[in-house]
Order: structure tokens, then sequence, then C-alpha cells
């Protein structure tokens, strides 16, 4: 059975810093572009950041360029998004996302183009 399980989410004061890890299992996600989305109460889910399945290219949203980055360990079957500068805006329910494998090098940001989602990790900031 294909996972994908999110851990790391946490109780932070603003100004601080999270790692998140997505850790894949039941096949290897080696050659998947993989991605960050995030939902707030009452939100829609949002894309965070993309990767590229070799990891050489990414994406974010504007709100989090500069302060996030994401990054993958292939040989983990992993994938990271390190969070600093938190603010209360980035309070949300934070989910990892794997797109089929189809050789594509690049990265997506449309919910639609992945079809592999962890149950998601609560991450809160507090002023």
């Amino acid at each position: 059975q294909v996972q994908l399980v999110e851990s790391g989410g946490a109780l932070v004061q603003a100004g601080g810093s999270l790692r998140l890890s997505c850790a894949a299992s039941g096949r290897s996600f080696s050659s998947n572009p993989m991605a960050w989305f995030r939902q707030a109460p009452g939100k829609e889910r949002d894309f965070v950041a993309a990767i590229s399945w070799a990891g050489i290219s990414s994406s974010y949203a504007d709100s989090v360029k500069g302060r996030f980055a994401i990054s993958r360990d292939n040989a983990k079957n992993t994938v990271y998004l390190q969070m600093n500068s938190l603010n209360p805006e980035d309070t949300a329910v934070y989910y990892c996302a794997a797109a089929p494998n189809t050789g594509y090098i690049g990265t997506y940001n449309l919910k639609n183009k992945y079809t592999y989602w962890g149950q998601g990790t609560q991450v809160t900031v507090s002023s």
C-alpha cells in the first residue's frame, strides 16, 4: 500500500523555525515530482512549495519565498520542508503530495497534478 506520512508539526512562537518531514512507503517516489500544500480552517488547500524528481528545480508560493525551503532525499524516500521566520499566517495543516512519474523534470503547483496525499500535520504559530 502506498502511503505518505507527514511529521514534525508543532506549536511554535512567531519568528521560530520548524522542519516538516514526509516519509513515503509502498513504492519509491524518487522519480516523482513532490510538493507541500497547506490548509487553514475555512480555507482552500493552497500550494506552498514543490520540487522536481531530481531535486534540481523548486518553486514556492510568494508568501513563503525566502522563508521556506523544500528538499528531498531520494535514498530515504523522504521530502522535507524547512520553515523559518514563521508567523501566525503560516498556521495550517500541512500536507505532502506526489505526482505521477511521467518523466517530467519540472515542478507543478496545481492540486490536481498530485494523486498521492498524506494525512497532514498541524502547524500552529502563536503571536
